[in-house]
């Protein structure tokens, strides 16, 4: 039989998930297959509506080799494992005459640990551990969550937490899991044979597509014990997150609290002038960050200084203790010496690392209300990191909606340390962008409309200007809008503002769930819904209750914000321009990705409102609207109205 054809591949997939095929979505399809015979490298823009999964996956299950999928959402994830891939293995079964086999892998906190549930929780306060399920009130919402927890216990197949519906606090789950340095080991753990996590991982050995997530790729890289199975072809999606998800996973943070912790859990574990170290150790750290105030710390302040070394040393002792002492009064001896460790490593990690002063770490002070303050350290740039550990070994495909800024590949080519398009070097890898476009036109679908009338918008202050007109468009656009800011505070004076001018609802994010104002903003298209970052990029909502997308200023990042201010003074001190290589390039991307809002299904009309005259009059202007969809410019406020207000009456007319 005949090998069949790539064409013949993605028309049965697209038939078996009820889509329509689109050029773009072949033309990637194509791009990827090639990528991964060259074992090469691919960039790929593909607009929202391009079907751009099915356009890396069957290209991906065709050839054969094992692929990781990472995604940054929990969304897509369960969209690639519930709903893509089942489909479209059953789709390409007949054709390719093997059925590929998928699993899901997330990080050992995400699943259920049976030795946690069961034997309970290391105590802080006194030896032994305590059963949370005593410990919780049975009718607080801790101890509600406990108990739905152990009954979900019995019926779960898999143990993630992603799965539990309706879900628990971030408190309740820290009761029932562990961090992978605080798992004991499948050989030394009673649960170790139904552990979920080695359940999870051995499932992800024996598949041929394992989808992750953006954080454990990066563990997986960065800390060179390997977490996923050997893999020939590396899949990418939502690739705008990561960079910034790699540098979280790179960041280290030291909090007094933090390092109290793992004295308390420590103490009983190591002899007494062990004990005692630490302890005066995190005393003199606790001094010092009471008087911390927020920045960077070009370099680390004397007192600082002499704090970590002692925490440092301090740990070291009761690491080495730990591993030399036993004592068998302590119930559950093993995990309660696994816990303490884990916390003393961490602290002896993060402190090494701040006073060794590595020139390619950024530190700085950090406060927070309800937290206190913290001392954090993280890379100044990942880009090497990212070609050294990314790179190397296999075939990367790396796709989004949002990769080409100002017009070309090379500013997110450049954060993922790759050189410009074409001019790869010995130490650089080969790589190719390409840009699918999207079944929509954006020309005729969606306006661009900046308020070049308005001040500029400074750093302190209200913009009562910005908020006339915020609420001129709200009214011709009657209701149907998504506002985007960059700041709670914005946000928050924002819907003050209108709640009192407007006959409309204003949802406003943080006095719900994320899921729950989304699912009532799509409800009604009389509604608003107003926020900061995670609206950017998280809202899906097709038809006519999202026609007006506005943007109150462009979200270049804080002036004060460390790392990347270093990041800019880096680019700066080797010849470039920092400005545009950092700040622009993070608002480029962040305002493609709100602009991405508009336009979901090719239906869709509407208006992006960016109320900030910058966008028209700056020099970075063009670069910035080179980066978002080609929809109709203008700067014309009496034009903006008469298209919300007509777009608002065809979609009355139509009973929308």
């Amino acid at each position: 039989m005949t090998k069949p054809s790539l064409p013949e591949l993605l028309h049965a997939a697209v038939s078996a998930v009820g889509g329509t095929e689109r050029p773009g979505q072949a033309a990637m399809a194509a791009a990827v297959a090639e990528a991964v015979d060259d074992n090469s490298h691919l960039l790929a823009q593909a607009g929202t509506g391009t079907g751009k999964s099915l356009g890396y996956l069957v290209p991906a299950l065709a050839h054969g080799e094992r692929v990781v999928v990472a995604t940054a959402t929990l969304a897509l994830q369960r969209q690639l494992v519930e709903r893509d891939l089942p489909r479209t293995v059953d789709a390409l079964h007949p054709l390719l005459r093997r059925r590929p086999q998928f699993a899901m892998l997330k990080g050992r906190s995400n699943y259920l640990c049976l030795h946690r549930l069961h034997e309970g929780v290391p105590q802080d306060e006194e030896e032994g551990l305590f059963d949370q399920f005593e410990a919780a009130a049975p009718s607080s919402k801790l101890g509600q969550d406990l108990l739905r927890l152990r009954d979900w216990s019995d019926e779960t197949e898999s143990g993630d937490r992603d799965d539990l519906t309706p879900g628990v606090s971030d408190r309740a789950w820290a009761q029932v899991s562990v961090s992978s340095r605080e798992c004991l080991g499948a050989s030394k753990c009673a649960y170790g044979a139904e552990c979920f996590a080695e359940l999870a991982r051995e499932r992800a050995k024996l598949a041929d597509v394992v989808v992750t997530n953006h954080a454990l790729l990066a563990i997986d890289a960065i800390e060179g014990a390997p977490v996923l199975p050997q893999h020939e072809v590396l899949i990418v999606d939502e690739a705008h997150e990561l960079v910034s998800r790699v540098t979280g996973v790179a960041t280290g943070e030291l909090t007094p609290g933090q390092v109290n912790r793992a004295v308390r859990r420590a103490a009983k574990l190591v002899n007494e002038k062990a004990a005692d170290a630490l302890m005066t150790a995190s005393e003199g750290f606790e001094r010092v960050m009471e008087l911390a105030l927020p920045g960077r710390l070009e370099e680390v302040p004397e007192d600082l200084g002499y704090a970590l070394l002692a925490l440092r040393d301090a740990a070291r002792t009761v690491i080495s203790a730990l591993g030399a002492t036993r004592d068998k009064s302590v119930q559950d001896e093993d995990a309660v010496r696994k816990q303490a460790l884990a916390s003393v490593e961490t602290i002896h990690g993060v402190a090494e690392r701040i006073t060794q002063g590595s020139e390619y770490d950024v530190v700085w002070y950090e406060r927070h209300d309800r937290f206190g303050a913290s001392v954090r350290v993280a890379p100044l740039s990942v880009s090497g990191l990212l070609r050294e550990k990314l790179f190397a070994e296999r075939s990367v495909v790396l796709t989004s909606a949002t990769l080409k800024l100002g017009g070309d590949f090379n500013g997110v080519g450049a954060s993922l340390g790759l050189a410009p398009e074409g001019m790869a070097g010995d130490d650089s890898p080969q790589w190719k962008g390409l840009d699918v476009g999207s079944p929509f036109d954006y020309p005729k679908q969606g306006i661009l409309y900046v308020a070049r009338h308005l001040a500029t918008p400074g750093r302190e202050g209200s913009r009562t200007d910005m908020l006339d007109e915020l609420a001129e468009l709200v009214e011709a656009a009657g209701g149907r809008t998504l506002g985007l800011f960059s700041s709670m505070r914005a946000a928050q004076a924002a819907a003050e503002e209108l709640r009192g001018r407007l006959d409309k609802p204003i949802l406003l994010q943080g006095e719900e769930t994320l899921g729950e104002l989304i699912k009532n903003f799509a409800a009604d298209p009389e509604t608003c819904l107003f926020g900061t970052l995670s609206l950017w990029q998280g809202v899906d909502v097709p038809g006519a209750s999202c026609q007006l997308v506005v943007m109150d200023r462009i979200p270049f990042p804080r002036p004060d914000d460390p790392l990347m201010s270093a990041r800019q003074k880096a680019v700066e001190e080797a010849g470039g321009n920092g400005f545009m290589a950092v700040a622009a390039t993070h608002a480029a991307l962040l305002m493609a990705q709100g602009a991405g809002r508009l336009v979901r299904a090719t239906g869709d009309k509407g208006v992006v409102a960016v109320l900030d005259p910058r966008l028209a009059n700056a020099r970075y202007g063009s670069y910035l609207r080179a980066s978002l969809p080609d929809f109709w410019y203008t700067t014309d406020r009496n034009q903006a109205r008469r298209s919300l207000a007509a777009i608002d009456t065809a979609a009355k007319a139509d009973g929308r």
